[in-house]
């Protein structure tokens, strides 16, 4: 699969988790071939990011605020904690099958 996926990954204070979380995805979907190019931001960003960024996807270890966001969001606290990591993987490799 020759893939581009734009990422927005989001937590608290936009940088250290975010950037874990995307390393992760990164790392997970170029082994299928997909390319990720992501970004971090707070939550309180985020709505403006996606407006602005032509994002395909979210990621969030961070609530996020109530909105319409048009693009799939992904609860990706399960990374930090284990507890639900198997249902994120799964949920993230229906996602990208459907973009694009």
């Amino acid at each position: 699969m020759d893939k581009t996926i734009k990422l927005l990954a989001v937590c608290g204070s936009g940088t250290v988790t975010s950037s874990m979380v995307a390393g992760e995805v990164k790392d997970k979907l170029a082994s299928e071939g997909i390319t990720v190019n992501a970004t971090e931001s707070r939550p309180s960003e985020a709505q403006q990011q996606i407006e602005n960024g032509n994002y395909d996807l979210v990621i969030f270890t961070s609530p996020l605020p109530a909105g319409d966001y048009k693009i799939p969001i992904i609860n990706a606290t399960g990374l930090l904690t284990g507890m639900g990591e198997d249902e994120f993987w799964e949920e993230l490799e229906d996602t990208v099958k459907k973009i694009k």
